[in-house]
Formats: structure tokens, sequence, C-alpha cells
């Protein structure tokens, strides 16, 4: 094994109960299989499912996957590994890089992944931070922790050590999903472009269309989201409120990404696309209930095609993180709050209260 002497205990928040705060515990680090990886958490970021997962809203955790480690944003130092690893661009892996890694685990040998070529479909994924419990052998599989136990089968990826590993957790999660969204839209060079939301999976979204070339992108956000339009402003988008949709575009927009998911944002993206155009669902993230759309007028006489974009592939998270490491859209700037591992609560309700763009864990 490489690496310093393996700590013996991690410091972890764990989730008992749904509906309740998480704890501080200490728990088990487990002996490394060949392959894997224990990594030094260096941030985690707290992203919008973990409220989903807390409140009991998310399918994919039922209550005996309780206890477990939430936070599937992660950024660390290789503390430890057994054999040897290299990341995706054929690099060894060794004791002190800092890394990124896919938050999925994909199995690589069902239809989806082997035939279809679409990891992030894959019907025996595993996540860090949702579906896996905190329970042996593993232990170790959630960020909201001192340690995370990166599997072997994990995708990694070294970063330059002059990182701010803060400023990279949100493409791990929004930004994979962003370059998702985009690829499945197909923006093109020259195209009129909508994101509705201005969160941090909208502002990828924004910076991932105008990379792709989209003549002008348009950012919709609702009044007390006025700091956040102000950052799509600064990226290089236009803006508008939500009250004032569809807008006040040249001409109708070709592409619709819709990062907020709630039913008036998708009946918003659906009005606001025009003929021929593409609505992909981005942020539809969680169950609702059934909403009352207009098939035939909305989509099938005006030949718009409707995507759903379910989470992302490590290609995905590639993207993102190279978008961020070119600093050409500012998106460090999605950071505003940074706190201590021991106040995870605090950080859950600064985004849950809206007052944290993004918050993220310094364990």
């Amino acid at each position: 094994m490489l690496g310093s002497l393996m700590p013996e205990t991690a410091r972890v928040m764990l989730l008992r109960r749904f509906g309740s705060p998480l704890e501080e515990a200490a728990i088990p680090v487990p002996e490394l299989a060949p392959r894997a990886i224990l990594a030094r958490i260096a941030a985690a970021g707290i992203c919008g499912s973990d409220l989903d997962i807390i409140n009991a809203d998310d399918p994919r955790v039922p209550a005996d996957r309780l206890p477990m480690i939430p936070g599937h944003e992660g950024i660390g130092f290789v503390e430890a590994l057994e054999g040897e690893r290299r990341d995706l661009l054929g690099k060894p892996v060794k004791p002190g890089d800092l890394i990124v890694w896919n938050r999925g685990i994909m199995c690589g040998h069902c239809y989806q992944c082997a035939v279809k070529r679409r990891p992030s479909l894959c019907v025996n994924r595993e996540v860090y931070g949702i579906t896996l419990p905190a329970r042996a052998p593993t232990w170790l599989n959630g960020c909201y922790a001192e340690y995370l136990y990166i599997r072997p089968e994990s995708e990694v990826l070294i970063l330059p050590p002059e990182t701010d590993p803060a400023s990279i957790v949100a493409a791990t999660c929004s930004g994979g999903t962003a370059a998702h969204a985009a690829e499945l839209a197909q923006i093109s060079l020259g195209d009129q472009v909508l994101v509705i939301g201005p969160g941090p999976l909208g502002l990828f979204c924004a910076a991932f269309a105008l990379a792709r070339g989209a003549a002008e992108v348009w950012v919709a956000g609702t009044q007390r989201s006025r700091s956040r339009l102000e950052i799509a402003e600064a990226m290089g988008c236009r803006v508008l409120f939500t009250d004032d949709l569809p807008g006040t575009a040249d001409r109708p927009f070709d592409v619709v990404l819709d990062a907020a998911g709630t039913p008036r944002s998708i009946q918003q993206s659906l009005a606001a696309v025009g003929m021929g155009g593409t609505v992909a669902l981005a942020g539809l993230a969680a169950p609702m209930e059934p909403l009352p759309i207009d098939l035939y007028e909305s989509i099938s006489r005006r030949g718009v095609r409707l995507a759903g974009v379910w989470v992302s592939d490590c290609s995905h998270v590639f993207q993102a993180v190279s978008l961020v490491l070119s600093g050409r859209y500012g998106l460090e700037k999605l950071v505003t709050h940074r706190l201590p591992l021991s106040q995870a609560n605090e950080a859950l309700e600064l985004v849950r209260s809206r007052q944290a763009m993004k918050a993220v864990l310094i364990p």
C-alpha cells in the first residue's frame, strides 16, 4: 500500500433518521481493496439533492439505507492507495495528488453501459453519498467526512496542485449534469438559448451554452435571485425575470434548458421554446405531481423535442472540471460559503434558505 499510515477512524456527519439533523460521529476506516483509494476530503459541496435526501424526498434512499453519510460532491487528496491506479488521462496516481472522482459508480456491463454507451442510465449505478449506506465493508461512502473510500471502479482525474478544491466541487454534480443537458439539447453555433433557474446548475448550463457557440444566452430567475442574475450577466448572458417569460429575445429560443425543475418552470419552458426547438429538463431531479400539458399544441404540432436529463457520466464531469479550470466564465464565484465539517447542518440551512449560492464543507 502506498501512502501514509492509515488512520483508524474518520470524523463524519451521519444521517440516522430522515428529517433530523446530521450527527457527528467517528467510524472505522476500512482496509483498501486492490486499486482502491483512500481520499482525504479537501472540499465537499452541499447540493440541493442532499436536502431532498434528508427530507426523505429522494426515492433512491429508502429508510433501510440509513445510517448514511451524505455528500456526493467531493475533492480530495490521495491519502493511500492499494496497487497501481491511473487517472482519465493515463497519469499514475500517487499519494498527495489532488483528485476529483465521478460521483456515480457504473457497472460497465449492462445494456445501457455496454451496448448503448449511455452510462448515466446504468441500471446498477451507485452514488457516493446517496445510495451507499455507512456500514461494512466499506463504511466511508459519502463526502461529509474526513475521508472517502474511492472504489476501484471509480474514474478519477488528477487536478493541478494549485487548484482551489472548493471551486471544483459543483463541477462534479451541477457541472456534469449541465454538460449532459447541453449535449442532449445539441446546442450549436448561433443558437438562441434560454436557461431557467440561476442556481449552480443553471449557471453551468449557461456557461456550456456560451462555450458551444450560442449567439445569445438568456438566464431567467425570480426577483429574489437578483444577485445570481448578476453573476449570469458577468458571464456574458442577458437576464430577465421569470414573470416576463416567454421573454424578450429577438427571435424564438432554439433551446431551453430548465434548471429549476418545477411545474411552473416546465410549463414556461414549453411556452418559450420556438418551433422545432428543444427543451432539456436538467433540473427535474425528484418526483412531482403529473402536469396537465397539451402535447399536441406544445410539442407535436410545433415539432419540439423534450429531453430528459438524468445525472451525468465521467465524460461530462471531465468537461465541467475543464470549464472551471479554464477560468473563462468565473464559475469559481458560485462558492459563497465555506464552513467546517462540524457545521454541516448550518451549511444545509444556508442552502435551504437560499442564503448560499454554493456552500462547501472544508474538513
